[in-house]
């Protein structure tokens, strides 16, 4: 591994451009918890858990001739030089064109990158990195600023350099960190999510999850999980039937109600893999009196906007289906559900893409359910859940939105023995699957996934139970976000810890559930590694 990358190399066309090996990772604290961690096997020592080259998430073809080298790059200048036109990027241009201009390479960003730290302080993982190839690029090629190529050093740009550029934008969680300690606000996560922008609308490259299966799929057939809207409406069905049994109490949810208050728009992924939270969603709301419904027209029971990862015209086209269904539906104000990314698609992003007129009021679920529990609408006991709760900060909408004390003020209430992980907040890590990263599983993502980008994550889970680590006592993960809890599990799963350190994870609303009196105990929270009491 070169541990001395520079920037000039990226355009190097011989040779693998780096690799990380998994011994080269920064230990977690294993030493201070009392449960057997999953050995490190040769095999693994020998694998690495990065490389930029050989495989790239984004499948780039590699050009045969030295004329399709040649487009390729062309291609990639003609949308550089589109990127920083106002009538081609009215939604980003100015933070982006103040991020390029002010950079003073003090590497604050670096020491705030938990994937500059997990990954041994590589090279290529500092932030500004990337940032500086890509504003070395556009200086000298586009800008064509005087004594570029003398005061930056010649990026010869080939096909290669735009290819790992490419790549490097996806080796970046868009947690937004490094903008947070920006002494002045230079955002590299938005210059990584403008690159991948840049290489979806003109050269084609995207992730086939985020594209294909995702967007595409969504609008296609109504969600990126390929449920159509008869099946949405059939499997919330069984959940009220499933739930009502389970927990004793009838749940029963509304759709296509006609000006209800309130349009709640799941993460579609809660109704396949997490139905507990659809039901305790439809409790809590029932219980409160509220007037809500659910949407079944096509794409608005999916608050899922892949868009938001990687290319606006396609969040644009979600973002505005979204809007129309909250329109036909005469409600006062969408809710959007336990989902990160939902938060920052259908809010601060649609507001720059999405005519004034068509937009409908929307608020965080975690406004709602504090109005909800702050209130006294709800029989809650906070003994039900007197055991050990930490909570994630979902990037999307703690760091960038700023809602950070309405969960909070939740959890004080119903649990007696909540405690913050260390870096909570706003200066909370991400949970290592952010910017699409969760529902990655190809080439060498999920090793990636669990070994640099969820690693920190993981760490702060540590501290956080520190005085109660083991089997013996059980605790609760709160992890309000449909994207993170996949790579919450997954990290757990990979670490040993979810099946033998009586872990649970799930959201907020699960919790307020569990508190109140005349559900059956149980019903919502699920332990691994104990039996449940």
């Amino acid at each position: 591994m070169n541990k001395d990358l520079k920037i000039t190399d990226v355009s190097n066309v011989e040779g693998q451009l780096v690799s990380i090996d998994i011994n080269d990772l920064p230990k977690l604290p294993i030493d201070e918890v009392p449960f057997p961690w999953k050995p490190v096997t040769e095999e693994q020592k020998q694998k690495t858990c990065c490389i930029l080259d050989e495989v790239n998430v984004l499948n780039i073809p590699r050009p045969q001739t030295p004329q399709e080298e040649e487009e390729m790059v062309n291609k990639f200048l003609t949308g550089l030089r589109k990127l920083f036109t106002t009538e081609n990027n009215w939604t980003c241009l100015p933070m982006l064109q103040t991020s390029m201009d002010c950079c003073v390479q003090c590497n604050s960003c670096s020491e705030a990158c938990h994937l500059y730290e997990c990954s041994g302080q590589n090279e290529m993982y500092r932030p500004n990195y990337r940032s500086e190839i890509f504003r070395r690029i556009y200086k000298q090629y586009v800008k064509k600023e005087p004594f570029a190529k003398w005061r930056y050093g010649d990026m010869n740009l080939n096909w290669k350099t735009v290819a790992r550029l490419a790549e490097l934008s996806y080796r970046c969680n868009l947690c937004r960190r490094c903008a947070q300690v920006c002494p002045i606000g230079v955002d590299n996560g938005l210059i990584a999510r403008e690159l991948r922008k840049l290489f979806s609308q003109e050269l084609g490259w995207y992730p086939p999850e985020l594209h294909q299966k995702g967007t595409m799929n969504q609008l296609k057939v109504g969600s990126s999980t390929g449920m159509t809207p008869s099946v949405v409406q059939d499997n919330v069905s069984f959940i009220d039937e499933d739930y009502t049994e389970i927990t004793g109490v009838g749940i029963e949810t509304p759709f296509d109600k006609k000006d209800a208050d309130i349009l709640l728009i799941h993460n579609a992924g809660e109704i396949m893999a997490w139905p507990d939270n659809v039901a305790a969603f439809s409790l809590i709301f029932n219980k409160a009196g509220l007037s809500w419904t659910l949407s079944s027209e096509a794409c608005a029971y999916d608050g899922v906007n892949y868009g938001v990862f990687y290319d606006d015209a396609q969040l644009a086209r979600l973002a505005l289906l979204h809007m129309q269904a909250a329109k036909k539906l005469g409600v006062k104000k969408i809710v959007i559900g336990e989902c990160g990314h939902a938060h920052k698609a259908m809010t601060v992003i649609a507001d720059r893409v999405i005519p004034y007129e068509m937009q409908v009021p929307r608020e965080s679920c975690y406004v709602t359910l504090r109005d909800i529990v702050m209130s006294g609408k709800l029989e809650l006991d906070p003994s039900r859940n007197n055991f050990p709760v930490t909570l994630h900060d979902p990037c999307n909408i703690v760091r960038l939105m700023g809602i950070v004390e309405p969960q909070r003020e939740i959890l004080r209430k119903i649990a007696p023995q909540f405690r913050e992980m260390p870096c909570h907040g706003v200066d909370n890590y991400c949970c290592g699957g952010g910017s699409g990263f969760a529902i990655m599983t190809r080439n060498n993502v999920e090793p990636w996934r669990n070994n640099i980008s969820g690693r920190k994550k993981m760490q702060q889970i540590c501290a956080a139970f520190a005085d109660c680590l083991g089997p013996e006592t059980k605790k609760y993960i709160c992890a309000p976000c449909s994207n993170c809890k996949g790579q919450i599990r997954e990290i757990l799963e990979h670490h040993d810890l979810y099946t033998k350190n009586s872990f649970a994870y799930a959201g907020l609303v699960e919790l307020i559930c569990n508190a109140m009196p005349d559900v059956a105990p149980g019903s919502f929270i699920h332990w691994e590694g104990a039996e449940d009491e």
